[in-house]
């Protein structure tokens, strides 16, 4: 198997998933769904939807079409956790994936107004999937909807970006970097991993296993973003560098210094991969977890 020639046929076909459920540009209203577009197609890995496809098709489900509305949600909610994290009041970024951020093109209102517009299509998305199955089908998509929204929610993504935001310019522990890194940025990961083995009907030790799995990446995923900071350029990260430093953010760098972040990163990408290889064979998936977790950008 060529990766690189895998990970763009998946990603466009990822892409033409999403474009085919975002809302047409059109009304009086065609301002909000032009600048929530724009926050959804400027790029991204789709990294989330990605892996929750093919998590569904790990642990056997048959009919990849069943993912296709929550694929898209979770991207909408992904998405609009990166505009409300761009703005003046959070992280205060201009640019994001090399292009304009959403407030930067399209002004701070509609920026706000832009997230919440993703957010709420992804909900909207799930629910309407949920009531067009059978019941059994119903079922298992009810229950994947339900651990996305918590992930996404107080107990999850959010959850950790109001504990990040309180704390930013404020000294911190490693408790508290730890639960920033489960939530922030573990919830959705773990979200992808669990919604993916639900709508394919797995057992719950599989499920639960999986969610670890995905915190696994989720960690690792966030100590390279922090190493990232300080070792990268704007120019190959597509994103302004020591942002942690100029929000004085405390990082797992600044924390435990950057010969243990690389070295956990390592441990934690060798318990992610024993994880899903104990789940299934998707060798696709293994090298997917891997390249996020050692990217360059």
């Amino acid at each position: 198997m060529d990766f690189k020639v895998e990970l763009t046929k998946r990603t466009e076909e990822i892409n033409r998933i999403i474009h085919e459920r975002l809302p047409k540009q059109e009304g009086l209203q065609k301002l909000i769904l032009e600048a929530a577009a724009y926050s959804v197609n400027v790029g991204g890995k789709r990294l989330r939807p990605m892996i929750l496809l093919e998590t569904y098709k790990l642990c056997g489900g048959k009919n990849p079409e069943e993912c296709y509305d929550f694929c898209a949600a979770l991207e909408c909610i992904h998405s609009y956790s990166l505009v409300h994290d761009d703005l003046p009041a959070m992280d205060n970024d201009m640019y994001r994936r090399g292009n304009l951020t959403t407030h930067a093109k399209y002004g701070e209102d509609i920026g706000i107004l832009a997230g919440d517009a993703l957010l709420n299509f992804a909900y909207e998305l799930m629910l309407n999937a949920i009531t067009k199955r059978e019941p059994s089908a119903a079922l298992r998509a009810g229950k994947a909807a339900s651990v996305i929204a918590q992930k996404a929610g107080v107990y999850g993504m959010v959850g950790g970006q109001t504990l990040d935001v309180y704390l930013t310019g404020k000294k911190m522990n490693a408790e508290q970097l730890d639960f920033i890194f489960r939530l922030k940025t573990g919830a959705l990961i773990e979200a992808a991993f669990m919604a993916g083995a639900i709508l394919a009907g797995a057992d719950e030790k599989t499920v639960s296993e999986l969610e670890e799995a995905g915190l696994a990446v989720g960690i690792a995923f966030q100590i390279r973003d922090d190493i990232l900071d300080i070792t990268s350029t704007q120019e190959v990260l597509g994103k302004p560098i020591h942002s942690d430093e100029r929000n004085e953010k405390m990082t797992y760098v600044s924390l435990y210094g950057m010969e243990k972040a690389e070295d956990d990163v390592l441990q934690y990408s060798k318990k992610a991969e024993n994880l899903i290889r104990n789940a299934g064979d998707n060798e696709f998936l293994i090298q997917l977890t891997d390249s996020l977790i050692n990217r360059v950008k």
